[in-house]
């Protein structure tokens, strides 16, 4: 069979890119069909507020019968080379049939697009960057993914590593269950509270727009040490706040304040994949019944984020997140949680994940590739 690549440039081209993965993943049990809608509003520049300091790219492989095999985005991430000492190229929205030309023929575009724009390393996959949904899943693929974490066939990893890639970085998604408090955390707490030196309180809904101000100044402010860190613009966190905010579930977000001061927060989320799953990509005739019906029956939650701002970290105030999430978890009579996903070098997000009991049980890799003049 025969292969040719070529550039999305029509309505009809991103049509294809979109659905491509229906085509791919098929009835596969564990793929989770995104919302055809939401990655519209996700690639459409005049939407997403990423495309303002970046630009994106996309290609579709298609075969002699006139069918796509084939998509990647290669992205220009400005924000992230302004701040870098090498000049880098990402590729993301990865998807390829298990057949080794296709996938040279969309990472030789991609050298080929890396070297006219002088980057001298290719990192991916990242859609579109760190602060979205990223890595390849390389371990852990006898259960679904939950809620923004990519799945992938186990495949994918053979035709990247032919192609060149290594491995940079892994993220390791972990599960932990939920029989009890422990006691040490009960303990701890019970010094904390004494000291009266800060307060951990619900998200409200009622200054929504207030609440993600304050978290969004968090998240840049306390991740910004982290390796592949790009700090988002208000209006991309807001961007992403309002695609949420459908299933968002306030009181599995905890605000922690000094003297009124937001310092610090955790956001956890209720895994809607299996909503999903069954929505199919579509909202209409009856996705959003089945959505509304459901969403509040979920007993699945992941632990997306928990940042502190640097100056307060001495305080417990990591301690008292976790404590309070894992609280609301015992009294919904939820048996298990997601935390992912987590650096597989940050020892002091990993050691307290472990200490309540979490075990790695995924682990998704991001790989790199030197572009050679």
């Amino acid at each position: 069979m025969v292969f040719s690549l070529k550039e999305v440039k029509t309505s009809t081209d991103k049509k294809q890119f979109i659905r491509l993965p229906w085509k791919i993943y098929g009835d596969s049990p564990l793929w989770i069909p995104p919302l055809i809608s939401e990655r519209k509003r996700f690639l459409d520049p005049i939407v997403n507020p990423f495309f303002k300091d970046s630009k994106v790219d996309l290609f579709l492989v298609v075969s002699n019968n006139k069918t796509i095999v084939g998509r990647v985005a290669l992205i220009e991430n400005c924000l992230y080379n302004k701040n870098s000492s090498e000049k880098v190229g990402f590729f993301g929205m990865f998807e390829v049939i298990n057949d080794k030309q296709p996938s040279d023929l969309l990472f030789s575009e991609a050298e080929k697009w890396c070297r006219k724009k002088n980057f001298n390393k290719l990192i991916g996959p990242v859609n579109f960057s760190i602060n979205h949904e990223c890595g390849l899943l390389v371990d852990g693929f006898d259960t679904p993914p939950v809620i923004g974490i990519p799945y992938n066939f186990s495949y994918y990893s053979d035709l990247i590593e032919s192609f060149g890639f290594r491995k940079y970085k892994d993220l390791l998604s972990l599960k932990m269950e939920l029989p009890s408090m422990p006691e040490y955390l009960e303990s701890a707490m019970s010094r904390i509270k004494k000291r009266k030196r800060f307060i951990v309180r619900p998200f409200c809904l009622n200054i929504f727009n207030e609440e993600i101000d304050s978290m969004w100044r968090i998240y840049n402010e306390s991740w910004k040490d982290n390796w592949g860190f790009i700090p988002m613009s208000k209006k991309e966190f807001k961007y992403f706040a309002n695609e949420m905010r459908g299933f968002f579930h306030p009181e599995y977000c905890f605000i922690a304040e000094v003297n009124g001061e937001t310092v610090g927060f955790s956001l956890t989320l209720p895994d809607i994949n299996s909503i999903l799953k069954k929505m199919n990509g579509r909202i209409f005739p009856f996705g959003w019944a089945n959505f509304f019906w459901n969403k509040n029956k979920l007993k699945l939650y992941r632990v997306v984020a928990l940042g502190v701002n640097e100056k307060y970290r001495r305080l417990g105030i990591d301690a008292a997140l976790y404590y309070e999430t894992y609280k609301k978890f015992l009294e919904k009579k939820i048996k298990w949680c997601d935390m992912s996903w987590v650096l597989e070098d940050n020892k002091n997000m990993l050691a307290p994940i472990y200490r309540l009991g979490g075990a790695i049980y995924k682990r998704h890799r991001i790989y790199e590739r030197d572009i050679l003049s």
